[in-house]
């Protein structure tokens, strides 16, 4: 896509690339501002009749600010997420480096750098070419399609001409996929040849969203499939993270384990199987509370490293937007 009035493209200039991902707080003070941004996305979650969204959203996130400050303190004040998101960027700009001429920046969505920011960097270093890669590997609205649309309309803002290449969706992206398994073979080792149940965990997400035609849990299944033609091991299915009154894709994670431990099953490897980053899903929800919930049901629970900067991973996105960039004739 493109945007504003059009103008010759300086080819001497690098073609930016725009991982986007949610954000996160990155100390406590954050916790509440960024929990109302969240809240305010009339995209994702609708709180009454419009002109009353944000001070819903205003009264949501101070309520809930305070039990989210203590899961974030528990993992160390804040989220990672921006640093490693930087990380995959510096790995991802190195490994294109043989390609072409490549800055890696990033955009997100509830949390600095917002889009505006990032757009007005690419805008003052004259460079419109961009190709906007999603780090969700599963498509849905409430990220993948929120993330976009705020970078088209944001875009659109501009007086400066961008040309926009997005990458929307990669659930069996080969690497990917590659890099997972991998994850799953370790972490299976880990248990010394004991039997071990292998249980995905994806974020939820409203089953409103599935039923209106959100393609996330058919994506997740095409990871899994990949995945078990690798690994030869089957898993099952369970969503963590829910919130808020609606029905969320079930089984949940916390009734998952509860339903292993009554079939008598000990051990448990765990693969946050819709997060390439770590983050309070997999650092809070995982690590501690699902892992103490575990050993209360005489579960041993392990969990599969994310990928963060893994090579193969890393691999698998210069790949994604080499053919990006090859698709557009910027190659």
């Amino acid at each position: 896509m493109g945007n504003g009035a059009s103008k010759v493209t300086d080819k001497k200039q690098p073609i930016a690339v725009i991982l986007l991902n949610l954000g996160g707080p990155e100390r406590l003070e954050d916790v509440e501002p960024f929990l109302y941004n969240l809240f305010s996305d009339r995209k994702i979650i609708r709180l009454g009749p419009a002109f009353l969204q944000k001070p819903i959203a205003r009264f949501i996130s101070m309520r809930r600010a305070p039990k989210s400050r203590k899961s974030y303190e528990l993992i160390g004040g804040g989220s990672p997420l921006k640093k490693l998101t930087r990380q995959q960027g510096e790995a991802l700009e190195k490994e294109l480096a043989e390609a072409g001429s490549f800055k890696v920046v990033m955009a997100m969505r509830y949390w600095s750098p917002f889009a505006r920011e990032t757009l007005q960097e690419l805008a003052d270093s004259n460079i419109s070419r961009i190709i906007g890669l999603t780090m969700y590997p599963h498509y849905s609205k409430a990220t993948t399609g929120s993330s976009f649309d705020d970078l088209r309309e944001t875009a659109a803002s501009f007086q400066s001409h961008f040309d926009i290449a997005e990458i929307p969706v990669w659930p069996d992206q080969d690497d990917y996929i590659a890099a997972l398994a991998a994850t799953i073979v370790a972490g299976l080792k880990e248990f010394q040849g004991e039997e071990v149940q292998l249980v995905y965990s994806a974020h939820s997400l409203p089953v409103k969203f599935i039923e209106e035609g959100d393609p996330y849990l058919d994506d997740i299944k095409k990871t899994i499939s990949a995945l078990e033609k690798v690994t030869g091991v089957i898993g099952k299915l369970c969503f963590q993270s829910r919130s808020g009154p609606v029905e969320w894709l079930a089984p949940s994670t916390p009734d998952m384990l509860e339903e292993l431990a009554g079939q008598g099953c000990e051990n448990v490897l765990m693969v946050p199987i819709s997060f390439v980053s770590d983050h309070v899903e997999t650092l809070y929800e995982i690590d501690i509370q699902y892992r103490e919930l575990a050993e209360g049901l005489g579960i041993v629970l392990k969990r599969t490293q994310s990928l963060n900067v893994m090579p193969r991973f890393i691999e698998g996105l210069r790949k994604l937007v080499v053919s990006a960039a090859q698709r557009q004739g910027w190659l």
